[in-house]
């Protein structure tokens, strides 16, 4: 597996609207993309930052995967997102070295790329996110 950088830092929040501001009027970021994303029952919003981009999450249902996070553990930083070439490559290879994979092939996410997720069991605690466009 070949990462080339880190694509970006998924933060868990209630409200995308109340949360912008901290990254807007604070740290004098622009908001970039806001984007729906039905399937995983999320909303996105983007902030470039060099390389790297920050994402916040906003459930759009209690029953999906951001509103339970944030119903047990609060907002706060959700996963950290590598770039690779290939995602389902990456997540391949990765699951020949014994990590556990909460998704076995990778799938359409945010801003048009495969992703692909490995379980925190097997990344030390962190979400861990492969990406590739």
């Amino acid at each position: 597996m070949n990462i080339s950088h880190i694509e970006h830092i998924g933060i868990a929040v209630k409200s995308i609207e109340e949360s912008r501001k901290y990254y807007e009027d604070v740290l004098g970021l622009t908001c970039y993309s806001v984007e729906e994303v039905k399937d995983q029952k999320v909303k996105t919003a983007f902030f470039q930052v060099g390389d790297t981009k920050i994402e916040l999450l906003e459930s759009t249902s209690p029953e999906g995967p951001i509103g339970k996070f944030i119903e047990k553990k609060g907002e706060g930083m959700h996963h950290i997102a590598f770039a690779v070439p290939n995602t389902t490559e990456a997540l391949e290879d990765v699951a020949e070295k014994g990590v556990q994979l909460v998704d076995k092939v990778s799938r359409a996410g945010a801003e048009g790329l495969n992703i692909g997720f490995l379980h925190p069991r097997s990344t030390h605690g962190v979400l861990t996110e492969l990406c590739s466009k």
